[in-house]
């Protein structure tokens, strides 16, 4: 393919519900985080097709309930917007209500997140400050929590983002004709107010645009985007951006099962209709379905050098911003070190009787970032009691870890599995792989095609030893599977430790 052409997904990761701005020459893109923190992943790019992340918006959710493992939760379809030459987020978590948070510096400190209203149910709000000064805010609703569904509802907000002004309006009911209407996105051009807004589910929905000459209506809905003859399914959710040249382009995510919400990127211009036309025209008309290649945008500056982050030497004891505990974090799970990743072998919390890694909250974990890749780390377990455990585990519904562990004296290697089942019952297996000749040892995984998994390890000098049977890896609640590192016990104490020296995706 020549050099001028992009190739989807431009992020082959687990960045759902995606929103991006621009500002001057620079893009930034939001998405959803549900409940691993730290939250709110900011990606940067100047090109629209290559992506780094450069900061989060917030460490932890100061709420009751996020220091546990909540699958599902948290935080749920954000926007970004640019006003007042400040970023603003906001966000909704579907039990407590929306959130704002902003900042004059998107690579330092955000402002904490500000409930500008506690609702049960609301979620996927959008900000819009229109010519006139007022401020709108247009949100969707989880039926899961407000029995309300494909419905959209506008307020008037203050300025600053603070609170929402008097009573909403439902100002469109997709229930006949845009079912799960949601994520909205309000934007105004050539004095048509235009909400961008996904339709008909996650797994297989489409894109449909609805328009207005007033913010309260009448609206009418186009739908744009389909799968039509690609491999493309569900191509919807996300936000459009316009460049200095006009070229407008879409970002959208495609649900890749247990790859997460991949994103891509679709050319889009208007008609002379003032109606968008996103990806390439299915009959020759204003429905369009994905591209998978396409010539780059026009921009003045590039990015190729970004990458989305993935191998780690964790430099002076630290972590890189790809990585995200199960909840809010403690800072006992992490142990200072000159150099590479020391973690405590902080005890694995009860779940109906026994101790379960599966609801563990400092698991430190990564999206899975390939179709195929391996990921492959090497460790030391400084066991003080046993149950003391360190080791590499991929996570989902379904889990898998290879750990070692500590036992009376003796350091061995263990192979436990489990899956979440309907019923909220964490059915868990382990096996002895062996007896390792020391603390020491070098673990991998490789993830084939369909996420098969199979996993290795490497005592010494021996060479690399399979370890049976292989392991499907599953997605998460509204997320992809995970792969990352974890030290833990099975006794009460936290007083050993486990030391990673490097974590490599190749």
């Amino acid at each position: 393919m020549s050099l001028d052409y992009y190739h989807n997904p431009i992020i082959c990761g687990d960045y759902s519900d995606p929103d991006i701005v621009k500002v001057n020459d620079d893009f930034f893109m939001v998405s959803s985080s549900f409940n691993h923190m730290p939250a709110l992943p900011i990606l940067h790019s100047k090109d629209l097709v290559n992506w780094q992340i450069i900061n989060h918006v917030f460490d932890a959710l100061d709420l009751p309930g996020y220091d546990a493992v909540q699958p599902g939760k948290g935080v749920w379809a954000p926007s970004i917007r640019y006003h007042d030459e400040k970023l603003w987020v906001f966000f909704s978590t579907p039990d407590e209500g929306i959130f704002m948070s902003n900042t004059s510096d998107p690579w330092g400190k955000w402002s904490k997140p500000h409930c500008l209203q506690p609702a049960l149910g609301w979620i996927d709000p959008c900000p819009f400050w229109d010519d006139d000064g007022r401020a709108w805010l247009v949100h969707a609703f989880a039926q899961s929590r407000c029995g309300v569904k494909h419905k959209l509802q506008l307020f008037e907000m203050a300025n600053d983002g603070s609170k929402l002004i008097g009573e909403g309006q439902i100002i469109y009911d997709g229930t006949a004709d845009l079912p799960t209407l949601e994520g909205p996105k309000l934007y105004k051009r050539n004095g048509w107010y235009y909400i961008f807004a996904p339709a008909g589910g996650v797994e297989n929905g489409w894109q449909s645009v609805l328009r207005s000459r007033d913010l309260t209506g009448p609206w009418t809905a186009r739908n744009v985007l389909f799968q039509g003859n690609t491999t493309i399914n569900g191509p919807h959710q996300g936000g459009w951006v316009e460049l200095d040249n006009n070229e407008c382009w879409f970002v959208h995510f495609q649900d890749a099962h247990l790859y997460g919400r991949i994103v891509h990127l679709q050319p889009m211009y208007w008609g002379d209709d003032d109606w968008p036309r996103i990806g390439e025209s299915i009959n020759n008309d204003f429905t369009g379905q994905p591209v998978l290649s396409y010539k780059k945008p026009t921009v003045s500056h590039h990015s190729e050098e970004y990458k989305i982050q993935t191998s780690d030497d964790f430099q002076h004891g630290k972590f890189g911003l790809q990585w995200q505990w199960q909840a809010n974090p403690n800072p006992d799970w992490l142990i200072a070190s000159d150099q590479g990743l020391t973690l405590s072998c902080y005890p694995l919390p009860m779940h109906n009787t026994q101790r379960t890694l599966y609801f563990a909250a400092n698991l430190l974990l990564q999206k899975f970032s390939a179709w195929q890749f391996t990921a492959q780390t090497q460790l030391t377990l400084n066991a003080k009691q046993t149950g003391d455990l360190g080791g590499l585990i991929v996570y989902g519904e379904r889990y898998a870890a290879i750990m070692i562990g500590y036992d009376n004296g003796q350091y061995k290697l263990y192979y436990r599995y489990g899956w979440m089942k309907d019923s909220g019952q964490v059915d868990e297996y382990q096996q002895i792989v062996g007896q390792l000749s020391s603390q020491h040892c070098q673990l991998k995984v490789e993830v084939g095609l369909n996420g098969i998994c199979q996993f290795y390890y490497k005592d010494h000098n021996t060479d690399w030893m399979l370890i049976k049977p292989s392991f499907a890896a599953g997605k998460g609640k509204w997320v992809g599977a995970k792969v990352g590192i974890f030290a833990a016990t099975e006794a009460d104490n936290a007083i050993g430790h486990c030391h990673f020296d490097y974590f490599k995706i190749s």
